[in-house]
């Protein structure tokens, strides 16, 4: 299950085009029998996300969830310890549920001052080395500085875009489904 925001949603894109599509065309592929769920919502921040956790956890039973929230959070400047404080609930509720995790860090543009910039992207490196859950650095890398790959709010990543952010989540994921 991808516990998501419009990255994961596929804003502005066809849905088929998605990387959470294309990650389950990619498991069929490799011979994996898991059914993705894309439990992602446009907009949604930390908040959002630990509110709507339980019936997520309780409809879909998910093995593996995939955490890819917090984007939103910054770009709204909201308090990075509320960030901090719903990623860990997020993390622990869905352990409790007996599912694996993974965690996608995002990085926020540095208009919003050095400290908040920094402390923003060390939410997810404290959380991965505290719960012990792997981590994706920047689901954005290699796309974010590139206009080409870019949709024109220059937030959201294109269609083109989508297997690049599939990508970046693959070496992290395919682990865990073994």
């Amino acid at each position: 299950m991808v516990l998501g925001d419009s990255l994961s949603a596929g804003y502005g894109i066809d849905q088929n085009q998605g990387w959470v599509a294309l990650l389950q065309r990619r498991l069929a592929k490799h011979g994996y029998p898991h059914d993705v769920v894309n439990a992602s919502i446009s907009g949604d921040t930390t908040a959002g996300g630990r509110f709507r956790l339980d019936n997520a956890l309780a409809e879909h039973h998910p093995a593996i969830v995939i955490i890819e929230l917090g984007g939103n959070d910054g770009l709204r400047g909201l308090s990075l310890a509320d960030m901090e404080a719903n990623l860990a609930k997020i993390i622990e509720k869905s352990r409790t549920s007996g599912a694996t995790l993974l965690l996608i860090g995002m990085r926020i543009p540095p208009n919003y001052g050095r400290d908040y910039t920094i402390g923003f992207e060390n939410i997810y490196t404290r959380l991965a080395k505290k719960y012990n859950v792997p981590r994706v650095p920047f689901l954005l890398e290699g796309i974010a500085d590139n206009n080409a790959l870019m949709q024109s709010d220059r937030i959201h990543p294109n269609g083109g875009a989508q297997g690049i952010v599939l990508d970046n989540v693959w070496p992290r994921l395919e682990p865990l489904l073994k």
